[in-house]
């Protein structure tokens, strides 16, 4: 786990604004923080947690309150995941952000204050420090082994399950649709013209 305590990181902060000319997705996790993580130079600063040893192959960020504000921009959470980051956990996330997330697959767990200082203090202690995040049960659970529940709805769970976005879930329905349609007959009718 990565811990970047700072509240309110806005978008522009996770990807920087002259990093969007691109639709793909990858690539984009070297920009991740770019105006924290590097130097004028462009060389990373070693102090900062993505730059460090124990970051390297760590899933989960631990943000600060607030987290994804500022902008619209799917390119944050593909950011994240292409970093390497599949949850994020705060006590808070902008709206326009925690759906950008979910529609992408990126799991935003929201925790209660006092979870929050703990996991942060564990992090201090050990930057090493590891939780579990299980979506199904929304469980997330402390290296001394106290669970907390989050909340996601249920549309979103069950993508996130199912590994398929929004379109992808519909086009899983496809026969169901064709089923229903066979069953009910066209209530509006068109004449040729």
């Amino acid at each position: 786990m990565v811990a970047i305590p700072t509240e309110n990181i806005d978008t522009d902060q996770i990807i920087p604004a002259r990093f969007l000319k691109t639709i793909s997705k990858a690539g984009l996790g070297v920009n991740l923080f770019a105006d924290w993580r590097y130097n004028e130079n462009g060389q990373p600063k070693p102090e900062f947690p993505l730059n460090r040893p124990e970051s390297q192959g760590a899933n989960v960020l631990l943000a600060g309150d607030n987290f994804g504000c500022g902008s619209s921009r799917e390119h944050a959470p593909w950011s994240l995941m292409d970093w390497g980051f599949r949850a994020v956990i705060s006590t808070s996330f902008a709206d326009i952000f925690r759906n950008n997330a979910l529609k992408n697959g990126l799991l935003p767990v929201i925790v209660d204050e006092d979870t929050h200082r703990q996991l942060l203090s564990l992090v201090e202690e050990d930057p090493a420090t590891q939780v579990a995040i299980d979506l199904e049960k929304q469980t997330l659970t402390l290296p001394d082994g106290r669970s907390v529940t989050f909340p996601i709805d249920n549309f979103s769970k069950t993508c996130m399950l199912e590994g398929v976005d929004q379109l992808g879930y519909l086009l899983k329905q496809v026969e169901s649709v064709a089923a229903y349609e066979a069953a009910h007959p066209a209530r509006v009718q068109t004449t040729g013209d």
